[in-house]
């Protein structure tokens, strides 16, 4: 699943491709990709975009004040073509979503594999009408993103564990399941540590842990294309997605949790003093 990182770094690369481009064509192959119909599709046709934001995981393409947003879900991608071809596409079961041809000839197609359709795409008068935005918590990577703030954030979030307060966008807007797992092993925290248990260094660590892996893997995928950000991410996590290697810190073997429908991984000896955690694959912990 891309996450702010990745999200971010698509922001930067769109935002070179797309500027003072106008939309020629946009078309629609997964009609139930298109959660909105207040604006059609085609209002796009002809505007010149303005820029490119974010907001927590979701994308916001600005064509004059005409805003097409979407967020990737876990199996969407977002793949730039230098030419887009004009015949069109029949919707099918292939992974096309959605293809947007620029006044250049070039443009992007939203992507998603598997069966399970979560790839959702909002075109919206402002961003705040999508309600996934609207309940956004801060953004971990803003200037209000204080320590005052993260420490009033534990407070409120009391014993909830730390794993799903992470991944929880209306807490904290960006963060998911593998970037959680990263941040939680450069704190050297357990996953399942109460919110409130953190002593000040825990917390500082914690803080300092959110801003250096999200800013790192920023910074990582610099420069990078579209296509390249996905092997990116994977190449570059120390314990998510590497449960049975050695962690790259301490040489224990990297653990893992199952889930119904997710796993976290951790170092044992980095984390939980050694100790490994219970299996809570049907808990709802991170529903």
């Amino acid at each position: 699943m891309p996450e702010l990182p990745e999200v971010e770094a698509l922001r930067r690369y769109l935002e070179g491709k797309l500027s003072q481009r106008s939309v020629a064509s946009v078309q629609l192959v997964a009609f139930s990709a298109l959660k909105t119909f207040k604006v059609p599709l085609e209002a796009l046709v002809g505007l010149e975009i303005s820029g490119v934001q974010r907001h927590g995981k979701f994308l916001d393409v600005d064509a004059q004040g005409t805003h097409l947003v979407f967020h990737l879900a876990r199996a969407g991608w977002l793949s730039w073509r230098q030419t887009v071809p004009l015949k069109p596409v029949r919707p099918g079961r292939g992974p096309l979503v959605l293809r947007v041809r620029l006044d250049d000839e070039s443009g992007f197609d939203l992507t998603e594999a598997g069966t399970q359709r979560k790839l959702a795409i909002h075109l919206v008068e402002d961003p705040a009408e999508v309600p996934g935005i609207a309940r956004l918590g801060p953004d971990p990577l803003s200037d209000a993103f204080t320590a005052g703030v993260f420490h009033q954030i534990l407070s409120d979030a009391g014993r909830s564990q730390l794993k799903g307060l992470l991944r929880d966008q209306s807490t904290i807007a960006g963060i998911g399941n593998a970037y959680s797992d990263e941040i939680l092993h450069a704190a050297r925290l357990s996953p399942f540590k109460p919110a409130n248990g953190l002593n000040e260094a825990e917390e500082a660590a914690l803080l300092q842990a959110i801003s250096d892996q999200l800013v790192g893997a920023i910074d990582r995928a610099g420069g990078l294309a579209a296509n390249d950000l996905k092997d990116n991410k994977r190449s570059n996590m120390a314990v998510h997605g590497r449960t049975g290697e050695s962690c790259p810190v301490c040489g224990d073997v990297i653990a893992e949790v199952s889930f119904a429908d997710s796993t976290l991984q951790y170092c044992p000896s980095c984390q939980t003093g050694g100790t490994k955690l219970a299996d809570r694959r049907m808990s709802k912990l991170l529903k």
